[in-house]
């Protein structure tokens, strides 16, 4: 009987089908096409795509089209990049699959694996409990602690672990807003979205909320032959970060005003759960030193030489072999280490990595510049911000910066443009996807409180990006520029 009830939700997945075949048959065409015409420059200079080129845009293709629909889990559709070249004879397998093991891939990793100590340890309990105790029981206040304290965490963990830390506080807070914890409302709205949205903005500041911010700097490093230290990225993304999880908080409280103005108890029950954590534990206290620890040596590595020495994926490693030295993590939390997004990340600068060096990303390069080469300088940056901003809402942000990045670089020198510009530019819109739930895990996470559609999500997405990109525009014309980021070369505009 219970087989004959649930027979007809094991139904076969056409949908799923039809997207499978989708890629497939765009790698099919575009692999075995005639060649493409050249592009051509404003110099009049012909770039050839090469057989491979094409290949590694038939790749992207079929990726694109399995990681957006999800066809099989994101981390294999990775694997299959990484086939595919080896397959195709794109690039040698020694090649498309060391890139999995880059410095970023693992540097994402050891991120992960702090985000999983903190939950482990309750030192982020300790802390939102706290904040609680600090607002008070205003709905507005409370909005404006919950998205300051996501902010916070997402300087040291990787957004993702941030989000589905908080997601269970914040259900606890809705609980005692509403009698009923599972009918919407503008409160829950705004809580669960604006916790996905700033988890987003706060990621952009540090490479440890995210891992856009290791993969673009791996490129950046390889293709403009330069290294952006951690304190450099966080000196030019804190105040964008931050004025947009401000504007975010002003944003609900227009959008999402709550029905209430208050929570009667709630200050009160947030001291009783944090007088139920007890004394900060051993492994509390070690797991803070250890991450602060690790965060100021990456934030030295910009002023003693020694340090600048050593790779920064290293220095944040060695906190992951500390974490298992002094046993506050075990095997079973290695085990449970996300690796399918790990592998996400992994495909992600394989791709990347394949549409460099075949030419592929060059040759789209000088086909986009033709659109813009009579354009202002200010105009190319916000167009590739806007591109990559599209981009990340139907992509992982990874796959995102790993696809545009490389050709905006390639383009910016034709226009005069600097390449710090683009890259911080890029990462900022790339750290907000505010459209589509499959932009980010915090969407995701968010999306399961029922406080909102996939509609709803998109529709209040869509004057969010318009302040997003008013920030960037702000950050690229202003602000950078009075914090001493060059924007154009000395020949350029």
């Amino acid at each position: 009987m219970n087989a004959a009830a649930t027979a007809p939700n094991q139904g076969f997945d056409w949908k799923r089908l039809v997207f499978l075949l989708t890629g497939v048959t765009l790698f099919t065409i575009v692999y075995f096409s005639p060649a493409w015409p050249d592009a051509v420059d404003p110099m009049g200079e012909h770039f050839v795509l090469t057989r491979e080129g094409k290949g590694a845009l038939a790749v992207f293709l079929l990726a694109g089209i399995w990681w957006v629909f999800e066809v099989v889990p994101i981390g294999v559709t990775s694997l299959m990049i990484g086939i595919l070249q080896a397959a195709f004879l794109i690039r040698p397998a020694k090649v498309a699959f060391k890139d999995f093991m880059d410095p970023s891939v693992l540097f994402i990793f050891a991120s992960l694996v702090i985000g999983a100590v903190f939950t482990k340890t309750g030192l982020t309990k300790r802390m939102a409990y706290k904040m609680l105790d600090v607002v008070g029981e205003r709905t507005s206040m409370i909005y404006l602690g919950s998205f300051v304290v996501c902010g916070l965490l997402t300087l040291i963990m990787a957004h993702t672990a941030v989000a589905a830390t908080l997601y269970p506080l914040l259900v606890a807070i809705y609980g005692l807003y509403s009698d009923d914890p599972h009918k919407p409302t503008k409160f829950g709205r705004g809580l669960f979205m604006g916790m996905a949205f700033v988890a987003g903005a706060g990621s952009i500041v540090t490479l440890l909320g995210a891992a856009r911010g290791a993969v673009a700097l791996g490129f950046y490093k390889d293709i403009m032959d330069k290294d952006v230290s951690f304190f450099e990225l966080t000196y030019y993304m804190a105040p964008i970060g931050w004025l947009m999880i401000f504007l975010l908080w002003g944003f609900f409280m227009v959008v999402c005003k709550p029905e209430k103005k208050t929570i009667p108890g709630l200050r009160q029950k947030a001291r009783e759960l944090n007088a139920g954590l007890g004394p900060l534990s051993r492994h509390e206290i070690l797991a803070a030193i250890i991450v602060g620890t690790a965060i100021l040596a990456l934030s030295l590595r910009s002023f003693i030489p020694a340090l600048n020495a050593i790779d920064k994926t290293a220095i944040i490693l060695l906190s992951t072999v500390l974490f298992y030295v002094f046993r506050i993590l075990d095997l079973k939390d290695l085990e449970e280490v996300p690796w399918n997004i790990v592998l996400l990340f992994a495909g992600a600068m394989s791709i990347g990595f394949c549409l460099w060096e075949t030419g592929a990303a060059k040759w789209l390069a000088v086909n986009w510049l033709a659109i813009f080469k009579e354009a202002h300088w200010f105009v190319f940056v916000m167009s590739i911000a806007f591109f990559v901003m599209v981009m990340t809402n139907f992509i992982m942000n990874v796959a995102a910066i790993a696809i545009s990045l490389p050709v905006a670089l390639v383009i910016a020198p034709y226009l005069g443009v600097t390449g710090e510009v683009i890259l911080f530019a890029s990462l900022v819109t790339a750290g907000m996807p505010f459209l589509l739930l499959v932009g980010a895990a915090p969407n995701a996470i968010a999306y399961n409180s029922r406080q909102f559609t996939s509609g709803q999500f998109f529709m209040l997405g869509i004057p969010a990006s318009i302040i997003l990109m008013i920030v960037v525009g702000l950050a690229v014309f202003v602000i950078w520029p009075l914090m001493g980021m060059p924007t154009t070369l000395p020949s350029g505009g």
